[in-house]
């Protein structure tokens, strides 16, 4: 999940991954979605395989990149466990927030 993590945190790379999200795409495509020069984001896309967050598939003179699902998953899986943490401490503030309100709901009927 490290490789993921560092594979991501370049603007670039986290760019190629968010246009790959939609479909499969050719270098071509993202060269000119990104106006980057085709060595840059062919070097983005190594990275990315290394890291096991892209396949490549030839087509005649195209290559054509994915997503792999599987890296993705398990970052999903790492962040649930904070979204948890999140949520608890979320509810834990809503309870606290009922509490005032009904403190100061009876204040309010005792000043009368």
């Amino acid at each position: 999940m490290i490789t993921t993590l560092r594979a991501l945190a370049e603007p670039h790379r986290f760019q190629i991954v968010e246009l790959l999200r939609d479909g499969p795409r050719p270098v071509g495509d993202m060269v000119h979605r990104l106006r980057l020069r085709q060595p840059q984001v062919s070097k983005h896309l190594r990275v990315l395989s290394d890291a096991g967050l892209v396949d490549v598939r030839v087509d005649a003179q195209r290559r054509i990149y994915a997503l792999r699902p599987a890296p993705f998953q398990e970052l999903e899986v790492w962040l649930e466990r904070y979204r948890r943490l999140w949520e608890d401490n979320f509810q834990r503030l809503d309870a606290l927030l009922d509490e005032l309100k009904t403190k100061e709901k009876k204040r309010g009927r005792t000043k009368r």
